[in-house]
């Protein structure tokens, strides 16, 4: 390939370019010791060993890396970050024994936040998730799934919405807007679940989709939020309106949730605690990505999903945080990474694919980025570490140095 002469930035003395490209084997985030990275704009131009750097692309933009780990920017594919206020007596509770599902009964859990939510002006809905972005950027983060579902009323929900887009054209950080109006049924229509269930298809979606708010539809299958029956419903409507299929499944128990999204052919499939051995063979077959959630299983004390079972079908496994204000209230994707090799059973290498390239595939931007190679984004981070193996051992609030999005330097410790 003939190298066109021009400025443009390098960034030199990585001691481990970790490129985490496609076509390796399973595990392998593709190291390049002693490397360079160059960039022309948004993109990707050359990554690869310093030594062989093309003398065409040699720059005086030189920038230092100073010995340094360099890797893909994180992607948090499921989070809920948009939402009215936060529920710390109901973790106190928790602590003291009461179950999630004694506390929703008892006014708390989602529609307690459903309630905040509606309460909440765009102004302000808008500046509290703009500060979690601000500080997930600084943990390395560059791409985060943004779900809705605690409006829960075609006006709340599209507020919501309207934020997500609004942070897309404000924030550095890429968004993917994903609508949840089947998070649960609201109390309004607590003797009307049909009509809810109609409401969603026949106005919310729509009306969603008229705005061009959201690239996805998800739906909680679980008891005492939606059945597979009013799941399909829901997502073929969303189908034929041009959004893709998420789910949220199997996690208090193994309901099929897996062998759904199998069969609705949804982009990924998230908790997973209880999935059994069918819904692991269908979904690894179908190419639903499965996104581990380690911060849940922690707060609400379950059973982690076991990624070993899903590693050993050939599945490669997604990491994210499910940031909510109830059963994740942490944004802390590196911490949730650290969980899935104590938790989930992940090795680091397969927690940082979870988080870049296969959480890159869980938002379906795999061919834009997730991994440093030519012709992707050039999002990526710094990070002041012995090796992977050691960021995740040796587990500290936050270990990164800069953070780019799309060429651009959008954070620096220094």
């Amino acid at each position: 390939m003939a190298w066109r002469c021009i400025e443009l930035p390098v960034l030199v003395d990585i001691r481990e370019l970790i490129t985490c490209r496609a076509g390796l084997a399973t595990g392998d985030v593709g190291r390049i010791t002693d490397a360079a990275l160059a960039w022309e704009g948004e993109r990707v131009v050359w990554a690869g060993p310093a030594g062989d750097l093309p003398a065409s692309l040699a720059s005086e933009q030189t920038i230092s890396a100073n010995g340094r780990l360099v890797l893909p920017g994180l992607v948090d594919a499921h989070t809920h970050i948009c939402f009215g206020g936060w529920r710390a007596d109901e973790f106190e509770k928790r602590c003291r024994g009461v179950s999630y599902q004694q506390i929703a009964a008892g006014g708390g859990g989602i529609l307690r936040t459903v309630e905040q939510t509606r309460a909440a002006d765009p102004e302000t809905l808008f500046e509290f998730a703009r500060g979690h972005l601000d500080q997930m950027v600084q943990l390395g983060v560059t791409t985060v799934e943004c779900k809705s579902g605690y409006g829960l009323s075609v006006a709340d929900e599209l507020k919501i919405l309207r934020v997500y887009s609004r942070l897309q054209k404000e924030h550095d950080v890429n968004i993917v807007s994903t609508f949840l109006g089947a998070h649960t049924v609201p109390p309004e229509f607590s003797g009307d679940r049909s009509g809810y269930v109609d409401l969603v298809c026949d106005v919310m979606l729509p009306a969603v989709a008229e705005e061009d708010l959201a690239t996805y539809c998800d739906v909680f299958v679980e008891d005492g939020a939606f059945s597979a029956d009013e799941a399909r419903r829901i997502l073929r409507k969303a189908k034929e309106l041009g959004l893709g299929a998420k789910l949220h499944v199997d996690q208090l128990g193994d309901g099929g949730g897996a062998s759904l999204a199998a069969e609705m052919e949804a982009v990924s499939a998230d908790h997973l605690e209880y999935t059994n051995d069918e819904g692991i063979r269908r979904m690894t077959e179908a190419g639903v990505v499965p996104v581990a959630l380690p911060l849940a299983s922690l707060y609400l004390r379950q059973p982690p999903m076991n990624a070993r079972q899903w590693i050993a079908a050939g599945c490669e496994v997604a990491v994210a945080t499910d940031f909510n204000p109830g059963s994740a209230p942490s944004y802390h994707l590196p911490l949730a990474m650290m969980l899935a090799c104590t938790m989930n059973g992940l090795t680091p290498s397969e927690s940082v694919l979870g988080a870049t390239r296969v959480a890159a595939r869980a938002v379906g931007l795999s061919d834009d980025l997730g991994s440093l190679e030519p012709g992707k984004r050039a999002d990526f981070c710094v990070l002041d570490s012995r090796s992977l193996d050691h960021w995740l051992y040796h587990f500290r609030s936050n270990q990164m140095v800069s953070t780019y999005i799309g060429g651009k330097m959008v954070w620096s410790l220094s």
